[in-house]
């Protein structure tokens, strides 16, 4: 993997790259959707590459892992030829599902008991078993094993946590050097910096991390309830910390807003399961702000999604008729929706890469966020 750095603004920390891996090129910054299971709810591939012009989508080691099996993955030739998707793929290493199976899971030094969400079977992640796993599900970025603490969280807790998840990285380095890639090319690693909300333990982690000299890096634990200030806060420490000649990704957040905020602070990487998620809700992302599709004011408006957005499904049809599928239940209702979101998202941060190349990210972003943040 490679990654240039192509432009700085003056007016903020944020930036315009390329990161280059084996099944194609990534213009950064990117959002990235998220396929948990090896598919982007609601979305074809054609969809997701044509209409939305998504350049990576990302696959979770947890779920894929326990379905549809690791077996048949490596009978397909990898998670590219199983689903059809030609482009770059990231994956999750399975300690965010690790976080959120609290009641279900034991963690030690080794590595982490857990009993699967689906039929209750007993199984166990550890940081060589989770690079051997990835290695086989054949994605172009993997991340080290982690462990994402809750928020709020107590210091002594938080720090432990840390030192654990700096422990399992030495050994998913270790298990990367010792084995090759299942299906002849490159996967690049990515660390994960943690410490919660404690400026102490992101500084310690951040440069732990950095001097590890991996691909790239990312940030995670910072979309768990905490305080948006508190999430810029840690993200504009960290990203003064992280080498600048490699790429970051903050895992997990989040709106808008908080895409763009985080941009100037200089994160190139974003993904979140949010505008999937809330689109089969009936919210909407557009460029004039946030519309939750079922109120009635709704009803017999016949505008557009979204026509500034252009794209299909935001000027093709209007929100009396979304609204309509989405109260039906209409299964076409979650597909329109959802391709409203992700198009929306991905404009966003190529209208971002833009304004970043031109050197005015900073006034624009200032002005985009009061739109794209009010409710409609």
């Amino acid at each position: 993997m490679k990654f240039e750095l192509l432009a700085k603004d003056p007016g903020s920390s944020a930036r315009a790259g390329r990161v280059s891996t084996a099944h194609g090129d990534i213009e950064t910054p990117i959002f990235m959707p998220v396929g948990t299971a090896g598919s982007v709810k609601a979305v074809h591939q054609r969809e997701l590459e044509v209409d939305i012009k998504a350049q990576i989508i990302l696959g979770n080691t947890y779920h894929l892992f326990l379905r549809p099996g690791i077996p048949l993955l490596e009978k397909a030739g990898g998670l590219h030829r199983f689903n059809g998707w030609t482009k770059p793929i990231l994956t999750d290493s399975g300690g965010y599902q690790v976080y959120s199976l609290s009641e279900n899971r034991k963690i030690t030094a080794a590595g982490v008991a857990f009993k699967s969400h689906i039929d209750g079977s007993s199984h166990t992640f550890s940081p060589e078993s989770v690079i051997d796993i990835q290695r086989s599900i054949g994605a172009d970025i993997i991340m080290a094993f982690d462990e994402c603490t809750p928020y709020p969280c107590p210091f002594d807790y938080a720090e432990t946590s840390m030192k654990l998840t700096h422990q399992w990285l030495t050994r998913c380095i270790a298990r990367m050097n010792d084995t090759a890639p299942a299906y002849g090319y490159e996967q690049a690693l990515f660390p994960i910096v943690q410490g919660s909300t404690y400026t102490d333990l992101r500084q310690r982690s951040a440069e732990f991390i950095a001097a590890q000299d991996q691909p790239g890096n990312a940030i995670g634990g910072l979309s768990v309830g905490e305080p948006h200030d508190d999430m810029y806060a840690m993200t504009s420490l960290v990203c003064n910390i992280l080498p600048a000649d490699k790429p970051r990704y903050l895992m997990g957040v989040g709106t808008p807003e908080n895409i763009l905020e985080c941009i100037a602070l200089g994160v190139d990487m974003f993904d979140c399961v949010m505008p999937t998620r809330n689109a089969r809700n009936g919210m909407l992302f557009t460029t004039q702000g946030i519309i939750n599709i079922r109120n009635e004011k709704w009803k017999d408006d016949l505008s557009p999604l979204d026509e500034q957005l252009g794209g299909y499904a935001s000027t093709m049809h209007s929100k009396a008729y979304l609204r309509h599928l989405i109260i039906n239940k209409e299964i076409l209702g979650a597909q329109i929706a959802t391709l409203q979101n992700l198009t929306l998202y991905l404009w966003l941060v190529t209208e971002a890469r833009k304004r970043i190349q031109a050197g005015c990210f900073a006034a624009w972003k200032n002005e985009t966020v009061k739109k794209v943040a009010q409710r409609l």
